[in-house]
């Protein structure tokens, strides 16, 4: 096991290291979204919402890679925390990535087929929303408080980060935004939360989470 995963476990689900800037931090998710709701937003709403259950769905799957293999997880996040809720997600992350999928909606064109020097403008903020994320995760690598153990992984190989890491979280997003009937994209986010409860469920009753 590297030291790295070795930091994170010490503080996985410990609740003594609570802080009680959590509590703001949840606040302003709550504004954000509440301010959606208020305004029948159901769209934005709704992408935020998918874009966050993506980011669930890969924190999932991380933390199987590392009990599979006993060495470390794809990423992982050992510093300081108030909450370390997966080995390579902790509370402000999660936060975080529940407001970042709002932001990469509202800043979309309103029409979906307007094209950005020929490409449709859905595929084009896509890639370069999940080219700023990857950019800025090898950032936070070199600082020390994102961590990366596998060479298929890593600033060298960017590429998977960008392809598995991000690109599915604004593709997600920006599919169940764009869908024309309400129904649809509730159905569309269930599935995607659906598919996380249960893999929470299965993966940690087994205790691989």
């Amino acid at each position: 096991m590297t030291d790295s995963a070795e930091a994170a476990l010490e503080h996985l689900r410990d609740s003594s290291q609570f802080q009680w800037y959590v509590i703001p931090l949840l606040l302003m998710v709550l504004y954000v979204y509440s301010v959606e709701v208020e305004r029948r937003n159901w769209s934005v709403l709704l992408g935020g919402l998918a874009f966050w259950g993506m980011d669930w769905f890969n924190e999932i799957w991380n933390s199987a890679v590392f009990h599979a293999t006993g060495k470390a997880p794809v990423w992982g996040a050992p510093g300081d925390s108030a909450y370390q809720i997966l080995i390579g997600l902790n509370i402000e992350i999660s936060f975080m990535f529940a407001i970042m999928g709002i932001v990469a909606i509202k800043i979309l064109p309103a029409d979906k087929n307007m094209r950005i020097l020929g490409i449709n403008n859905r595929v084009v903020f896509a890639c370069v929303g999940a080219g700023l994320a990857v950019a800025i995760e090898i950032l936070l690598n070199q600082m020390g408080v994102l961590t990366w153990e596998w060479s298929w992984w890593s600033a060298g190989m960017p590429i998977l980060i960008f392809l598995f890491g991000y690109l599915p979280f604004f593709a997600a997003a920006y599919l169940v935004h764009d869908m024309t009937k309400l129904r649809h994209q509730i159905t569309a986010v269930s599935v995607i939360f659906g598919v996380d409860a249960v893999a929470l469920v299965i993966l940690g009753t087994v205790g691989w989470l």
